[in-house]
């Protein structure tokens, strides 16, 4: 674990589209890696039954020996489910399939929404007790708005919605923002929007352009500047088990995570020094 001492809490997003082929997990591994290759301490949270981003993190299903499962369903602590990966400064807490039956098995329980968040709580406690800290956590939601994608967004301080370049981009963003919106008033009301971040963007055809228009036209600011491109090698690295900054540093894909990480830090500062200023 890393005992570098801050002085805030760690930031947890959840990245979240009911969606599927979206590039969300693909946005969880390589945004953590990135956000650890420019000195954060993170973990990831993989919340989808698939179990794709601890593959991708090369964490074979051998090696997982407490999952989420385990921490929703029976209440282990989730320094119990913490990995390492091959990244320094990243850590993981895993997935199987099990997780899939989570949500009939916790249908009666109390307070069953609140279940990771609790987790999370507790892991907070406990880092601050012993003098160590993570500044992320980064929850890989499954694609769909069900009981663990809603245990995520009651965990996280904002969602950051990975949205790609295509026709029928904007279908079905506003049934998640409706289910953001609910969440906030009735189980998380600091939930945020982190933000938009544009995928599988290929420069060279009119409808990525187009996209990106409309997009930028409904939310503003709210999306990031930074474009995720298309680019096989960012396809290629989960058959690897690496994340694609490790798989190949210099390809297009590597250097559009590390820019996008560098834009939510510069993020946080801004949102930072504003509640600074704000009068008590």
């Amino acid at each position: 674990m890393p005992d570098i001492q801050r002085n805030r809490p760690p930031k947890v997003i959840a990245i979240a589209n009911q969606k599927g082929g979206v590039g969300k997990t693909t946005t969880t591994i390589n945004l953590g890696t990135a956000l650890a290759a420019i000195g954060k301490q993170v973990v990831i949270l993989d919340l989808d039954p698939q179990g794709n981003a601890s593959t991708g993190l090369g964490v074979p299903p051998a090696e997982r020996k407490v999952t989420t499962y385990d921490v929703l369903v029976g209440e282990q602590p989730l320094e119990r489910a913490l990995v390492d990966t091959l990244v320094p400064g990243l850590s993981l807490v895993p997935s199987d399939p099990d997780l899939s039956g989570a949500e009939l098995e916790l249908a009666a329980a109390p307070r069953r929404s609140y279940r990771m968040r609790h987790a999370i709580d507790r892991l907070r406690k406990r880092l601050e007790d012993a003098g160590q800290h993570y500044d992320y956590v980064l929850i890989d939601c499954p694609p769909s708005l069900n009981l663990l994608t809603v245990n995520a967004l009651t965990s996280a301080d904002s969602v950051l919605v990975p949205l790609q370049c295509e026709f029928f981009a904007l279908e079905g963003l506003s049934q998640l923002m409706r289910t953001i919106d609910l969440v906030r008033t009735n189980l998380n009301p600091k939930l945020a929007l982190q933000g938009v971040v544009l995928t599988m963007y290929d420069g060279r055809n009119n409808l990525s352009g187009q996209v990106e228009a409309d997009v930028r036209e409904h939310f503003g600011d709210q999306v990031y500047k930074t474009l995720i491109p298309r680019n096989v090698r960012v396809s290629e690295a989960p058959s690897f088990g690496k994340p694609v900054l490790l798989y190949d540093l210099h390809c297009t894909g590597s250097q559009a995570y590390l820019s996008l990480a560098k834009e939510i830090v510069q993020q946080e500062k801004r949102q930072a020094l504003d509640i600074e200023r704000v009068p008590a």
